[in-house]
């Protein structure tokens, strides 16, 4: 820009102090001042758009960061819960196939009673034990007074334990 201002002022002088001349190259000068202080303002505009940018993607990356960490959490989160899930409903098949087991087990002796409870056989907690040869020991379980064994053919003792879940074979 200089070798033009130097250009324009030499043909300036030529002139030979024309007053026309002289309005025409102050307009030419202000012309020139206000391009440059425009051009100021639109690299300045420019470079605070770039730094906007820059903070907008900082903190893009920011908040992409914490959203990972979040799903990572959540994920491993979701597996163990779906795991437990898993171990949940392979004991409710099991109790509910025990269950069965057991209600066919009480569906039997039912029957073999003379289809009900009557006929001389008298109830103990409604489970349908003869109270002539079964009783209640002093430790809370059914003893079978004539020979010590129910009538299923195991140990009353061992048969009146709560039925667990096995957790062990869940796996």
């Amino acid at each position: 820009m200089a070798s033009s201002i130097s250009t324009y002022r030499s043909s300036s002088s030529s002139d030979g102090g024309n007053p026309n001349a002289v309005a025409v190259d102050e307009r030419k000068r202000k012309r020139m001042l206000s391009n440059r202080e425009s051009a100021r303002r639109s690299r300045m505009r420019k470079q605070k758009h770039i730094d906007d940018l820059t903070a907008q993607i900082n903190q893009l990356s920011s908040d992409n960061r914490q959203i990972l960490t979040s799903l990572t959490v959540t994920s491993q989160l979701h597996m163990k819960i779906q795991a437990e899930n898993s171990i949940l409903t392979a004991q409710m098949a099991e109790l509910s196939s025990r269950l069965e087991s057991l209600n066919e087990i009480v569906d039997l002796v039912t029957t073999t009673n003379g289809g009900g409870f009557g006929g001389g056989v008298d109830l103990i907690d409604g489970c349908g034990f003869d109270d002539r040869t079964v009783g209640i020991s002093s430790d809370g379980y059914y003893d079978d007074m004539i020979n010590g064994v129910n009538h299923w053919g195991g140990s009353v003792y061992y048969s009146n334990q709560p039925i667990m879940a096995n957790d062990i074979n869940m796996y």
